[in-house]
C-alpha cells in the first residue's frame, strides 16, 4: 500500500499528463459510433440510467431502504452460528499419521503383527498408484530417545503414510475408510489418526489431535477414572470422531521391593541393588557409563556392559529372581554371586505406563478428533457434555491443543480488527474535518459482513484466522470505495449543486471506477476462493471472505450511503 500511494501520487500524474489527451478522453465517451469500446459504452450508460433511476426511487423511499438493510444485516449475523471455527483451513498434506494401542500388557511380538496387520489393510485401502510409504514405529526403547516418542510401551506405535504428489482422492477419503475398516477387522486395537502436517503439529503444540481434554489431579486413580467418564460421553457425540485417552493405567509392572536391612547387613544399598537389575535388563550405559576414544579419528564411543538374557528376554519370573546383584569370595576362596531373590521381593502390580505432568500437576489427557472442520462447535458441545459430570474432588478439567490457541487468536483478532475501524474513524475525521462524513462513510463495513457471512456459510467454510484476514482486507477496499462517494458529493455540493442532484451525480459518475476496483480484485482474487492451484485451499477462506464481502458492500454502498448521505444532510440543511 505504501509502494503504490507513492506511486499514484508521483508516477501516475506524470503519465496521466503525458499520455492522456483531450481527444483520447473525447473518444472513450464515444457512444455512437462502431466497435467494441462504442458498444461497451451503450452498454454502460443504458445500464448508468436504469441504475440512476433506482437510486432516485431509493432515495424517495429511505426509510423501507434502511430497514431492508438492517433486517438482512441482523438476519446475516444469525448465520454466525452455523459457519463453524476453527484455527487454521484444513489442508491436503498427503500424509497422516495412524497411532495405536494394542490390549495393556501386549509383547512387542504381537504388537509388531498388529502393525504388519494394519500396513496390510492401509495397503488395501489406497491403491499402490497413490501410496508412496509406510513407515512403523513400534514400542519404545529404554534410552532418552523415549523422551521424544508418543510410544508409551511395547503395546504401542504410530504408523506414518505419505501418498504420492497429485494423488487422485484426498487424504482424507482414505483416512475416513480406514476409520471404517480398522474396528471391524481388528477390534482389539485402539487408533487415533492425526495429520502429518507440519502446520497441524505445530498449532497443535505437539499433540496428536486439536483437542486435548485435559483431567489435572492429584491421584492418577482420579483422573483415569474421570477421563474414562469424559470418553464415554463425548464419543456419542455426532461431532466427534475419535477419542484416545493417550496414558495407559493398568500396564503390568514388577515392584521389586528391596529388604533394606537385610541389603545394609550385606553391604549393599538400594541403589546399588536396582543398578545391578538394570544393567541385567537394559545395560550399564546410564549407570556407570564410560568412553573410549578411538585414537586413529578421535571418535568417542561409548562402552557398555549388558546380559545376554537382554537381547533374548527373561523367560520367566526365577530368572529374574536369579540377577546377580553382588560378587563376593566365599570360605572356598571361589567367586559366589548374591541373588536379587537374597535381598528383595517380586510383586506383581499395575501401574500407570507414563506419568505425565503439567504445571508440576499430574494429569490424563483425552484427546478427541472432530469430525467436522467446526473445531469451536466441537468444543462447545464437548463442555456441555463435561459440565453434567460428577468430577472426583481435586480433579480438574483444561482445553489444550490448537482450540485454545484459536480462542486465544480470535480474541485478538475480533480487539485488532475493533481497534483498526476506530483508527480509521478517526484517521477520516481529521482529513474530512467532520464527525458526520466518516460516519456515513463507515456504512459500508456491515454491508460487506452480510457478504462475508452469506459467502462463507454457501461455500462450508469456517471462521479461522485466514478468513479473518479477508475480512480486514474487505473493509479497507469497501471503506474506500465508500470514500469516492461522499467525497465527490462534498466537491459536488461545493460547487453549488442541490443536495439531490450531488448525490445522484457521486454515485453515478464514481459508480464506474468503484466498480472497475471491485471487479479487478474479485478476478484477482477468485482463482484462491476456487482453490486452484497448489496450496490454494490453504488460503480460500480468505479469498472468500474478501471477494464476498465486496461483492455485496459494492452493491449495497451504491445504494444506502447516497441514502444516509442525503438523510443527514437534508436534516442539517433545514
Amino acid at each position: 500500500m505504501g509502494a503504490s500511494y507513492l506511486v499514484a501520487m508521483t508516477v501516475i500524474p506524470i503519465f496521466c499528463a503525458r499520455f492522456l489527451t483531450t481527444a483520447d478522453a473525447t473518444a472513450s465517451e464515444d457512444t455512437e459510433g462502431r466497435g467494441l469500446r462504442a458498444g461497451f459504452n451503450r452498454s454502460y450508460e443504458r445500464f448508468a440510467g436504469w441504475f440512476e433511476r433506482n437510486l432516485e426511487w431509493a432515495l424517495n423511499h429511505k426509510l423501507i431502504v434502511v430497514g431492508g438493510v438492517t433486517i438482512l444485516f441482523v438476519a446475516s449475523m444469525a448465520l454466525y452460528p452455523l459457519l463453524g471455527t476453527e484455527l487454521f483451513p484444513e489442508t491436503d498434506a498427503g500424509t497422516f499419521t495412524l497411532n495405536f494401542r494394542a490390549p495393556a500388557g501386549t509383547r512387542i511380538e504381537r504388537t509388531t503383527e498388529m502393525a504388519r496387520e494394519i500396513e496390510k489393510i492401509i495397503r488395501q485401502v489406497i491403491p499402490p498408484i497413490d501410496m508412496d510409504t509406510v513407515v512403523s514405529n513400534i514400542g519404545l526403547a529404554p534410552s532418552i530417545s523415549a523422551i521424544y516418542s508418543p510410544n508409551a510401551s511395547e503395546d504401542s506405535g504410530f504408523i506414518q503414510v505419505e501418498l504420492r504428489s497429485g494423488h487422485r482422492r484426498p487424504t482424507a477419503y482414505y483416512v475416513q475408510r480406514l476409520m471404517r475398516e480398522l474396528p471391524q477387522r481388528i477390534p482389539e486395537a485402539r487408533t487415533l489418526f492425526s495429520s502429518g502436517s507440519i502446520i497441524d503439529a505445530v498449532l497443535n503444540f505437539g499433540a496428536m489431535a486439536p483437542i486435548d481434554v485435559q483431567f489435572a489431579g492429584h491421584e492418577f486413580d482420579s483422573l483415569y477414572h474421570a477421563a474414562k467418564q469424559g470418553q464415554e460421553l463425548i464419543r456419542g457425540l455426532p461431532q466427534v470422531a475419535q477419542t484416545f485417552v493417550l496414558q495407559e493405567p493398568d500396564y503390568p509392572t514388577f515392584n521389586i521391593n528391596v529388604d533394606r536391612v537385610k541389603a545394609a547387613r550385606l553391604g549393599l544399598s538400594q541403589k546399588d541393588v536396582i543398578s545391578d537389575v538394570i544393567t541385567a535388563l537394559n545395560s550399564n550405559l546410564y549407570i556407570a557409563p564410560s568412553i573410549w576414544i578411538d585414537r586413529a579419528n578421535s571418535d568417542d564411543y561409548f562402552l557398555t556392559v549388558q546380559y545376554e538374557q537382554a537381547s533374548t528376554g527373561f523367560t520367566s519370573m526365577e530368572t529374574l529372581r536369579d540377577i546377580p546383584v553382588h560378587s563376593f569370595a566365599g570360605e572356598s576362596g571361589h567367586a559366589q554371586s548374591l541373588l536379587l531373590r537374597d535381598v528383595a521381593s517380586i510383586a506383581p502390580e499395575y501401574h500407570p505406563s507414563e506419568a505425565d505432568h503439567f504445571n508440576i500437576q499430574r494429569v490424563v489427557d483425552l484427546l478427541v478428533s472432530p469430525s467436522t472442520q467446526n473445531l469451536g462447535g466441537t468444543q462447545d458441545a464437548i463442555q456441555k457434555v463435561l459440565s453434567r459430570v460428577a468430577l472426583p474432588p481435586g480433579v480438574s478439567v483444561r482445553y489444550r491443543g490448537s482450540v485454545a490457541a484459536m480462542q486465544s487468536s480470535f480474541a485478538s483478532f475480533g480487539f485488532g480488527l475493533s481497534l483498526a475501524v476506530v483508527l480509521l474513524y478517526l484517521v477520516m475525521v481529521a482529513q474530512f474535518r467532520s464527525f458526520l462524513d466518516p460516519f456515513i462513510i463507515m456504512f459500508a463495513v456491515p454491508m460487506g459482513l452480510i457478504g462475508v457471512m452469506w459467502t462463507l456459510w454457501a461455500t462450508n467454510t469456517t471462521l479461522n484466522i485466514e478468513s479473518f484476514m479477508g475480512i480486514i482486507v474487505m473493509v479497507g477496499i469497501v471503506v474506500s470505495n465508500s470514500i469516492l462517494l461522499v467525497d465527490f458529493a462534498n466537491e459536488r455540493r461545493r460547487d453549488g449543486q442541490p443536495l439531490r442532484r450531488a448525490v445522484i451525480d457521486s454515485a453515478r459518475i464514481r459508480m464506474r471506477p468503484i466498480l472497475m476496483t471491485a471487479l479487478a480484485t474479485v478476478a484477482g482474487l477468485m482463482p484462491i476462493a476456487l482453490k486452484l492451484g497448489e496450496g490454494a485451499e490453504a488460503s480460500a477462506p480468505l479469498a472468500r471472505a474478501a471477494v464476498g464481502g465486496l461483492v455485496v458492500s459494492t452493491v449495497l454502498t451504491l445504494v444506502l450511503v447516497p441514502c444516509i448521505y442525503e438523510f443527514f444532510y437534508a436534516r442539517i440543511g433545514k
